[in-house]
């Protein structure tokens, strides 16, 4: 023990007892100082977040509160830690008079200053408490008013100090107390700050770039800037609130029909309904009563239907979207009420459904389904148990059609590119055996299968051929006619060829066991007798475009679906009327009529078509010169004429009763983006692409016109724009998210200082950024996915047309973040643009790839009643042929009205029409019928739920209480 005290004696020699102690004390007094500050945040972070709780619910005013806010923070941290300059906590600078000897002395002493530090804190919470009771909230953006003090250095040099001066207590001691003490409330401060920041309410950045400052809100799109001014007449900008509109949209017609890149997609129902779909909406159209039913189920666009054997339900099938919930599958559903029944394979299919069948044998207990995918997968369904009995892959290439045999439930035929196969299965697994052509030359494509009332299968192909495929119980014996396939205990022989002229694209089975087929390069639709033998034959007219579908009509009647969207009712005696058209390419172009219900559509097929919103009918068409592909399009407010905008920078003026060609100008080469008469049609502007707005003085009722001048300054191409009531001002967008205005009679001068503009009230407002409109811009947009905006005349609402599919309807005024809107689904691609008829009676929209017009009729919400779920007497009306084959003559008569029926069934009355007038159409030109009617009328009924839905924004009908449905006898 002696040796060890010797070493420990030697160790220490180059240091005294009393400095080792004054060490101990010394870093004990820092613990001590660290612990009180602990405690001094904890409090002062408790009542920052007390303050904080009770701040959320006031959001007033903000930027005349954040000075304030910040020195209540400020002066409660410094309070908190003794730093008020009333007074001053002496017992945290420990003082030392005389030398500290012993780490005992140092613990009491240490003991003695925390009792009293915490006494005075508690002094001071209560001081802090009595004097400021009621919490001033903290603003989320401080100003920089009254720096933190940095103390960085300055702890650092203190820390030096104790190492180099450990002789001079009292000085050291003091310097070090005051700078650890500034050094606290300076790190306080800056975690009150920090944990201000971390317990407000978060907001969005878009939200947050919204939020007013002074007389101006700034949002930012796509990291750009755009500051919109609030108008004079905005008393307190937070106390403005943008609420859901009363009123309503409810789909009334569809115009269209797609033709172009589908088939067998054309039935006529026993109600008398052709069914039929279009975009995301499959309908149901009684061509006698001039009603349209709509089912709109579907998120996305439908590419198949079949109809099941009792003629009531119906099986359509979507392709998936890049929404999360635009998946493929397909939808079974009651044409009566328009009920979703059931929904089959969302899990399954990948790219979308080709084609579908429903088996005849079993009632239409089962479903094949043939995918989009790669390996085209065939499966079968028990659509009621919604469960999948078999799966398999067909083949790489192609496969066009699927059909269950109608006498045996076990076998299911294929057909596409270079094959046909049967498939037999068991119940739960499928085989395939494929169809030998032998001596026969194997086609490109078998397009299309039917099966004779003999129970043979007849196929058509690419190379204009009839194959006819029969069952036979016995094998083919060796050597005569073509080779067989084993299927189940039968064998199918190819036994006959019948050469027809051109590709055999489509055919179906008659009632009366003949078969109906038609030609996709002759356009022929030809009627073949038990012995596939002529019987009749009909051309169709090259304007309507090849067949895509023919189908079984009443009595002798037959429809036909083309390639250019027309659906064509006719007879071999009487030739084609037309009942269902439409555009044929994407579709941008939309203007309404000033004074009537008329409005014109024109797209890039270089179709214009003048559309009655009453009858639905087509007025007239007209065909563009080549390779001039409608874009735009404005009447002219007196309703004489319409300007016509194109892709190539030539716009066109049409007359708008007869489409007499008016005049043809050209401002630029690139494409024009908005055509925008002033109010009194005395002015026109017209917007495009090379970032230039042309001005044109109008006279004679839009018949001429002539340069006025050029608005310069925007720094991408235009599009869209407003006039003001006195024509003085113009307010323009561009594609780099602009808004200009100009001085139209200062030689079209930009006005610099864009808050002169604020408190103008523009006659129309079409501009998608604005302060009346940015609240219809949603979170995270880049700019790019609002299409077109339109005020309703009456200043009530805002339709919208969106890059989702999605048609929207705002209230107007559109001023705060994230407004509340009415969302509705029927297109399938995006819409290009909306526009309110003249009496804001019905909404217009166009959709782009699915090249729909959907008529949207506006409704308030207290009209929703029960009388939404009847339909209205509607008159029907007798159609004349357009085109007659070459027996009868050659002259072709107008179509007449159709009384506009609303969503799910629901249709209006039909107003009173004058007689047509007879229309001999030019070759070049697609003319419409016009008619006349009078038999008596008929009610109908849809689901009850469907109708006083309020809240069903998409107007999907619902399956909800609906008992099944059994199957007629």
């Amino acid at each position: 023990q002696g040796g060890a005290n010797n070493r420990l004696n030697d160790s220490m020699s180059g240091a005294s007892v009393s400095d080792v102690n004054d060490r101990l004390s010394s870093l004990e007094l820092r613990v001590q100082q660290q612990e009180d500050e602990l405690t001094v945040m904890k409090a002062a972070l408790a009542d920052v977040l007390r303050r904080l709780a009770a701040s959320e619910d006031s959001a007033a005013s903000a930027s005349k509160k954040q000075h304030a806010a910040l020195r209540e923070a400020y002066s409660m941290s410094c309070i908190a830690n003794g730093g008020s300059s009333a007074r001053k906590r002496d017992s945290t600078s420990v003082t030392r008079k005389e030398t500290v000897s012993s780490a005992a002395k140092s613990g009491a002493d240490k003991k003695d200053g925390q009792r009293s530090q915490m006494a005075e804190i508690q002094e001071h919470e209560e001081i802090a408490h009595h004097t400021n009771p009621s919490p001033v909230p903290f603003s989320p953006h401080p100003p920089p008013t009254t720096p933190a003090p940095q103390m960085g250095p300055s702890v650092k040099r203190s820390s030096g100090m104790e190492r180099s001066q450990s002789s001079t207590w009292d000085t050291s001691d003091e310097n070090r107390n005051k700078l650890v003490k500034a050094a606290s409330t300076s790190k306080l401060l800056a975690k009150v700050v920090k944990n201000t920041e971390r317990y407000r309410p978060k907001i969005s950045t878009r939200e947050k770039n919204s939020q007013a400052e002074g007389n101006a809100i700034k949002m930012f799109m796509r990291g750009r800037p755009i500051t919109m001014f609030i108008p004079s007449d905005v008393e307190n900008y937070n106390d403005i609130r943008t609420e859901l509109p009363p009123e309503r949209l409810k789909l009334a017609w569809v115009y269209g029909y797609r033709g172009r890149d589908c088939r067998a997609n054309i039935y006529l129902l026993p109600t008398g309904e052709i069914v039929y779909f279009i975009a995301s909406v499959v309908v149901l159209f009684n061509y006698e009563e001039r009603t349209q039913r709509h089912y709109l189920g579907h998120s996305e666009c439908v590419k198949c239907l079949a109809i099941h054997p009792d003629k009531i339900r119906i099986a359509t099938g979507q392709l998936a979207g890049v929404d999360k919930d635009g998946r493929a599958q397909v939808h079974v559903w009651d044409s009566v009420s328009l009920a979703k029944l059931h929904v089959i394979g969302e899990l399954t299919f990948e790219r979308g459904v080709g084609s579908l069948a429903f088996s005849k044998v079993d009632s239409g207990r089962h479903l094949s389904v043939i995918d989009d995918s790669n390996d085209h997968m065939l499966t079968v369904w028990d659509w009621k148990k919604e469960s999948k009995i078999a799966e398999i892959k067909t083949t790489n290439d192609v496969v066009l059609v699927v059909e269950f045999h109608p006498t045996d439930q076990n076998t299911i035929v294929t057909c596409g590119k270079s094959h046909i196969f049967f498939w037999s299965w068991n119940g739960n697994a499928l085989a395939r055996k494929q169809g030998i052509f032998g001596k026969y030359e194997k086609p490109k494509f078998i397009q299309c299968l039917a099966f004779l009332s003999t129970g043979d299968i007849v196929t058509g192909d690419s190379g204009g051929r009839l194959l006819v495929w029969t069952r036979s119980a016995t094998e083919n014996p060796a050597g005569k006619g073509p080779r067989g396939i084993g299927l189940g205990l039968f064998t199918v022989f190819c036994i006959k060829i019948v050469q027809v002229c051109g590709s055999v694209f489509c055919m179906c089975g008659m009632r009366s066991g003949m078969l109906l087929t038609g030609g996709k390069k002759d356009q022929k639709i030809i009627l073949w007798d038990h012995e596939l033998q002529r019987h009749r034959e009909i051309e169709v007219p090259d304007q309507y475009g090849t067949i895509r579908a023919v189908s079984e009509g009443k009595g002798d009647e037959f429809l036909v679906g083309t390639s250019r969207n027309f659906i064509l009712r006719g007879t071999f005696n009487d030739g084609f009327l037309v009942e269902v058209q439409g555009h044929t390419d994407e579709l941008w172009g939309l203007a309404a009529h000033p004074s009537k219900d008329l409005f014109l559509t024109c797209a890039q097929d270089r179709l214009v078509c003048l559309w009655n919103s009453s009858d639905h009918s087509l007025l007239w068409s007209r065909t563009l010169d080549e390779k001039e592909h409608g874009h735009c399009a404005d009447f002219h407010p007196s309703g004489a004429v319409v300007a016509i905008g194109t892709r190539s920078g030539k716009w066109y003026v049409l007359d708008a009763e007869t489409n007499d060609l008016v005049g043809i100008h050209t401002d630029g080469n690139e494409q024009l983006s908005v055509m925008r008469f002033s109010i009194d049609g005395s002015m026109l502007a017209v917007g495009s692409h090379d970032n230039f707005i042309y001005l044109y003085n109008v006279s004679e009722q839009g018949r001429k016109y002539s340069r006025y001048g050029k608005c310069t300054g925007h720094s991408s191409y235009i599009t869209h724009l407003d006039w003001s009531p006195d024509n003085n001002f113009i307010m323009s967008n561009s594609g780099d998210y602009e808004i200009l205005y100009w001085d139209v009679p200062n030689a079209c001068k930009y006005i610099r200082n864009r808050s002169e503009c604020k408190d103008i009230d523009w006659a129309t407002y079409t501009c998608v950024l604005g302060y009346h409109v940015f609240g219809v811009w949603p979170e995270g947009s880049d700019g790019t996915d609002i299409n077109a905006l339109i005020r309703s005349h009456n200043r009530k609402v805002i339709a919208l047309a969106d890059d989702f599919c999605k048609v929207h309807l705002f209230a107007y005024p559109c001023s705060t973040f994230k407004a509340p809107s009415h969302k509705y689904s029927a297109h399938s691609s995006h819409v290009t643009n909306v526009a309110f008829l003249y009496d804001d009676s019905y909404l217009i929209s166009t959709g782009g790839k699915d090249t729909s017009i959907m008529q949207w009729r506006l409704v308030e919400k207290s009209s929703l009643s029960l009388n939404d779920s009847i339909i209205s007497n509607s008159t029907p009306r007798r159609v004349e042929p357009v085109f007659a084959p070459p027996p009868p003559t050659g002259t072709t008569h107008s179509q007449e009205p159709n009384p506009p029926p609303t969503a799910n069934g629901t249709q209006e009355p039909s107003p009173e029409t004058p007689p047509p007038t007879q229309l001999v159409p030019p070759s070049s030109e697609l003319t419409p019928p016009n008619s006349e009617s009078t038999p008596p009328p008929s009610d109908s009924t849809v689901s009850l739920k469907d109708s006083l839905e309020p809240s069903d924004d998409t107007a999907t009908p619902s399956d909800e209480g609906l008992p099944p449905l059994t199957p007629p006898s």
